[in-house]
C-alpha cells in the first residue's frame, strides 16, 4: 500500500477507543495496539516531528496497511487487544513469557468427583484452580483437604447404575478411613458434593465459611449426644485454624484481593500476581514480558493485569497496583496504597518479582557466563557514575607495623576476576616513618608513571584502600602525570564501607548486598592480604639479618636451619648449647651461644 493510501486511512480513523492493526507487504500482523483515541494514537506514529525511538521507526518503515476496530471504551479495547495479541503473536507485540507448565488442581467433572493435581487442562467440563508457582504450596492444600476430607482417589465409573448393580468393591482405602465407599453406596452424592463444595471452599481461601459449616455440623452431633463425631469435626476445626495462621500474613479483614507488582531491566519486565483472602496469600505466579518498543511501565502492567485476571478466573473487586495502570478493565477498583497492610502486600509481590528476576538471570549466566560479568561490570559502571566499562581495575593498600617496612600492594582484577599474574608489591622507597598519605602517593606515581613509559594500558578504575586522605595523596600523583581525565579513582573508608569521589566531600553509600561494592571489597580485601604477606615476609628477612646475620661467621644456611629448628630468634636465645649443636654443627654452635651469652 503507497504512502498516499496510509495518509487516506489516517484521515478516516475515529476519535474512539478501540484496536489498531499494522501489517507488512506480505499482509502479516506486525504490531497490534490500543488506544482511547484510536486518531490521536495512530497518527502519532506517523508524525514526523516527533522523536520516535529507533524501534518504533523500525516498525513505521515496515507498515503496508492499517486496519482498526472501535470499542465502546478503554477496557473493552485492552481486552480485545489482549486477545488479538494471544491469537496473531506480532513480531513487534510485547510478548508474556511464561516457559513453565505449572500445575493445576482439578475437581473432575464426574460423579463422586475425584480432587488432583494435573498439569494438562482437559476442556471437559472440570474446574482447575491455579495455576500453582509453588509445588509445595499446592500440595500443602492437597495434604489439608485429604485430612480434611475423606475422598475417593479411583478411576471408577460410579454412576447410579454401576452402583446399583454392585459392579465394585471396596479396596484398602475405605479400610483405612481415607474413603467412605461410595463405589459400594455406602457414601450417597448429595453428602459427597457437600464435601466437595468445602473443598472448592477451601482451596478459593474461604477459609472461615468452611470453618462455619463445621462448627454448625459439630453442635448438631453434641446435641444429639454423638460426642465422638463432633470431637473429629472439632480436630477438622482446629486443623483449619492452624493452616490459617500459617498462611495469614495481613489483616484478616483484607478479602478477596488481587496485587500486582512490576519490575524492569533493559530487555524485560517481571510482573507478579498475588492473591488474597482472608488475609492469606493463595495464590502467586510470576511471568516475564520481553519488551518491543520501549513501552512504558503503564503499559506494561496493563498488558500482564488484562492477561493475568482472567486467566486466574479471579472474582476479586479490587486490585492493588504500584502505580495506575494506563487502561483499566471493567467493574474493578484499582488501589496504589501508601501505607498500611495494603502497602506490605504489594512490596510482598515485588520482593517475589525480584526473587523471579534474579532466578532468570541466574539461568541466562549458567547458559553464557559472560553474561554475568557483563552484567557486573556495567552495574559498576552505573552505580559509580564511569564513562566506560571498568574493565581493568586496580586497588592500592599500604601496610606496615609501627612505621617498621613499609610496604604497598597492588592488585590486579580484569572482567570483575582476580589477575594474580599482574599483582606487584612496592618498598617504600621515599618515605621515612609511618606516613599512610606519602606512601600511597608515592606507589601511585610508581606504578602510572611506569604503565605511560611501557607504553602500557591504563586501568578505568582504581580503588585506593582508605578515606578521603589517601584518596588525596593517590590524586596527586594522578594529576602530576596529567591522568585525572584518564583514570577514575575511588576510596574505600574500612569502618562504614563509604565510597569518596576525588573532591567531593560528601561519602557514596551503596547498599550492602550490592555488586558493585562487593567487587570492591573483594578488591580491598585481596588487596590487603597480599600485602600483608609480603610484609610478613620482610619482616622476618629483617629479623634474621639484624639477629642472626650479624654474627660473623654464620650465614643465610645457618639462619635458617636455626629458625626451622627453632621457630624463632628467642628461642634460639634461650637454645642450650648442645641444642644448638644438633643443629649447626659444634664451631657454628659456639659462634652463635658466644653471641647471645658473651658473659659466660
Amino acid at each position: 500500500m503507497s504512502s498516499t493510501n496510509i495518509v487516506s486511512i489516517l484521515k478516516t480513523l475515529p476519535n474512539d477507543p478501540g484496536v489498531y492493526q499494522y501489517y507488512d507487504k506480505d499482509g502479516t500482523i506486525i504490531y497490534v495496539g490500543k488506544a482511547k483515541n484510536l486518531k490521536k494514537r495512530v497518527m502519532s506514529y506517523f508524525n514526523k516531528d516527533s522523536s520516535l525511538p529507533g524501534k518504533v521507526r523500525v516498525l513505521v518503515a515496515r507498515i503496508a496497511d492499517i486496519r482498526w476496530i472501535a470499542v465502546e471504551s478503554e477496557s473493552d479495547a485492552l481486552l480485545l487487544e489482549n486477545n488479538m495479541i494471544k491469537e496473531y503473536q506480532p513480531r513487534y507485540n510485547i510478548m508474556l513469557k511464561d516457559d513453565k507448565t505449572y500445575p493445576w488442581i482439578c475437581i473432575k467433572s464426574e460423579p463422586f468427583p475425584r480432587v488432583f493435581p494435573t498439569r494438562n487442562l482437559i476442556r471437559d467440563g472440570s474446574e482447575y484452580f491455579g495455576p500453582y508457582a509453588s509445588v509445595k504450596m499446592m500440595n500443602t492444600l492437597l495434604d489439608l483437604i485429604r485430612q480434611l476430607y475423606p475422598l475417593r482417589n479411583c478411576s471408577l465409573s460410579l454412576t447410579r447404575q454401576n452402583i446399583a448393580s454392585g459392579k465394585f468393591k471396596v479396596c484398602l482405602e475405605y479400610h483405612i478411613g481415607n474413603c467412605l465407599g461410595p463405589c459400594e453406596g455406602l457414601q450417597n452424592e448429595e453428602d459427597y458434593l457437600e464435601t466437595i463444595r468445602g473443598i472448592r471452599g477451601i482451596i478459593k481461601g474461604n477459609i472461615s465459611m468452611v470453618k462455619n459449616q463445621l462448627a454448625g455440623l459439630m453442635k448438631q452431633y453434641a446435641e444429639t449426644f454423638a460426642y465422638e463425631k463432633a470431637q473429629v469435626v472439632k480436630e477438622k476445626i482446629e486443623l483449619l485454624d492452624r493452616y490459617q495462621s500459617k498462611s495469614l500474613v495481613v489483616n484478616p479483614s483484607i478479602n478477596n484481593v488481587d496485587v500486582f507488582s512490576i519490575i524492569e531491566d533493559e530487555h524485560s519486565a517481571y510482573v507478579n500476581f498475588v492473591k488474597v483472602a482472608s488475609g492469606a496469600i493463595i495464590q502467586s505466579h510470576t511471568v516475564e514480558l520481553k519488551k518491543k518498543l520501549d513501552e512504558t511501565t503503564e503499559e506494561l502492567l496493563s498488558m500482564a493485569i488484562a492477561d493475568l485476571h482472567p486467566r486466574f478466573s479471579s472474582g476479586a473487586a479490587e486490585i492493588i497496583v504500584p502505580m495506575m495502570p494506563e487502561f483499566r478493565l471493567p467493574d474493578l477498583t484499582y488501589t496504589v496504597p501508601q501505607r498500611g497492610d495494603k502497602k506490605q502486600l504489594l512490596e510482598l509481590s515485588e520482593r517475589n518479582a525480584k526473587y523471579y528476576q534474579l532466578d532468570k538471570q541466574r539461568q541466562k549466566e549458567l547458559v553464557d557466563p559472560e553474561r554475568r560479568t557483563k552484567r557486573i561490570l556495567d552495574t559498576i559502571r552505573k552505580d559509580l557514575g564511569l564513562k566506560e566499562l571498568p574493565v581493568h581495575m586496580e586497588c592500592f593498600d599500604n601496610s606496615n607495623i609501627q612505621g617498621t617496612y613499609p610496604v604497598a600492594a597492588m592488585v590486579v582484577f580484569r572482567n570483575a576476576r582476580p589477575e594474580k599474574k599482574d599483582y606487584r608489591h612496592f618498598n617504600i622507597k621515599t618515605v621515612e616513618g609511618p606516613d599512610d598519605f606519602a606512601s600511597m602517593e608515592e606507589v601511585v606515581y610508581r606504578r602510572y608513571s611506569r604503565l605511560l613509559e611501557e607504553g602500557q594500558e591504563l586501568p578505568q578504575l582504581v580503588i585506593i584502600d582508605g578515606g578521603k586522605g589517601q584518596l588525596s595523596s593517590a590524586m596527586n600523583s594522578i594529576d602530576k602525570l596529567g591522568l585525572r581525565e584518564r583514570i577514575q579513582l575511588v576510596g574505600i573508608a574500612k569502618r562504614l564501607e563509604e565510597l569518596y569521589f576525588p573532591g567531593d566531600p560528601l561519602p557514596l553509600h551503596l547498599d550492602k548486598k550490592s555488586e558493585t561494592l562487593k567487587v570492591i571489597q573483594q578488591m580491598r580485601d585481596e588487596a590487603h592480604r597480599f600485602g600483608i604477606t609480603h610484609h610478613r615476609k620482610r619482616r622476618e628477612k629483617g629479623t634474621i639479618k639484624t639477629s642472626l646475620s650479624d654474627i660473623e661467621g654464620i650465614g643465610p644456611a645457618n639462619s635458617q636451619a636455626l629458625l626451622r629448628k627453632f621457630k624463632s630468634v628467642k628461642n634460639i636465645r634461650q637454645a642450650s648449647f648442645e641444642e644448638l649443636e644438633s643443629a649447626i654443627g659444634k664451631s657454628k654452635a659456639a659462634l652463635v651461644f658466644g653471641h647471645f651469652h658473651p658473659e659466660l
